[in-house]
This record gives C-alpha cells, structure tokens and sequence, in this order.
C-alpha cells in the first residue's frame, strides 16, 4: 500500500524560509513524478511544484525562484524548499505521485497523495 507522509511545516513570520519533506513507501517512485501542491484557506488545491524521473521540474509562477523541488530516489523521499515566504504561501501542502514519465500541473492527473502539513506565513 502506498502511503505518502509529509513533514516540516510549521509557521514563520514573512521573508522565512521552511524546508517540507516527504517520505514515500509502499513500492518503488523512481520513474515516477513526485510533486507538491497547496490548498490555501477558501480555495482549491493548486500545483506548487514537480519533479520528474530525470531531474527536470517544473514550477508554478507564483513560486519560481522562491522554492525549489528535489528529489533522492534511493531514499524515496522528495523535498520542497521554501525561501522568501509570503503570507500568500500560507496553506496546507500536500506531497503527490504520478505515475508518469511528464510532469503536470492538474491535481487529478497524480494517483497518490499524503495527508497534507500545514505552512502558515505570519506579516
């Protein structure tokens, strides 16, 4: 069964930064892409970032140059560094996997997903 088990969030005040963490287990992830996405307060789930077999990425504009994805496949694990935050980075950001060689930014497209941990970003 595969679980997906986020940690590292927590609440900073703005212009911190917070390192998240994702633990996969279950089966192997190595040719899938891992990614993260974030639900803010009111509204719906949104692409953050993703990162594919190879090492390419994709983000969404509103974190380009702020966060950066990354991945160890032998340790099944996928990471999301989080610089320069914003009171609008305040969410709760979930880990996901798709089972692709792509990577996308539709939530429907990933086929496993964690609980989720909470960011709050304090002005």
């Amino acid at each position: 069964q595969v679980q997906l088990v986020e940690s590292g969030g927590g609440t900073v005040h703005t212009g911190g930064s917070l390192r998240l963490s994702c633990a996969a287990s279950g089966r192997t992830f190595d040719t899938d892409v891992m990614g993260w996405f974030r639900q803010p307060p009111g509204h719906e789930r949104e692409f953050v970032a993703g990162i594919n077999w190879n090492g390419d990425t994709l983000y969404a504009d509103s974190v380009k140059g702020r966060f950066t994805i990354s991945r160890d496949n032998a340790k099944n694990t996928v990471a999301l560094q989080m610089s320069s935050l914003k009171p609008e980075d305040t969410a709760v950001y979930y880990c996901a996997v798709d089972r692709s060689f792509d990577i996308v930014s539709t939530f429907p497209s990933y086929d496993d997903w964690g609980k989720g941990t909470q960011v709050t970003v304090s002005s």
